[in-house]
């Protein structure tokens, strides 16, 4: 008989902490960075970037370009604290392979 491999479900990494903890510190509401982002040609609700926010909806890579401009980041910004996440899910998945 052949074993199959395991298949896990798991959260993929997510930006939209990230997205939240940005639009915060810019002092910006979800109808405001909407409003920035139709300025520049992204269409866009404040109740998709909301879905957006909470890793229920991608990002597009137009959009994040927009918001590094909107937010005055650094594309680093976006994906801060990943690194960590990634390293914890990698442990989960050694421990239940033991």
């Amino acid at each position: 008989m052949v074993k199959k491999p395991r298949q896990y479900l798991s959260r993929d990494l997510t930006i939209s902490e990230n997205l939240a903890r940005l639009r915060g510190q810019a002092g910006m509401t979800q109808e405001a960075v909407a409003v920035q982002l139709q300025l520049y040609g992204i269409v866009m609700s404040r109740s998709q970037f909301s879905d957006i926010e909470r890793g229920q909806l991608n990002i597009s890579i137009s959009t994040l370009v927009a918001l590094r401009t909107i937010y005055k980041c650094e594309y680093a910004d976006f994906f801060k604290g990943l690194d960590e996440e990634l390293l914890e899910l990698q442990k989960k998945l050694e421990k239940s392979d033991s």
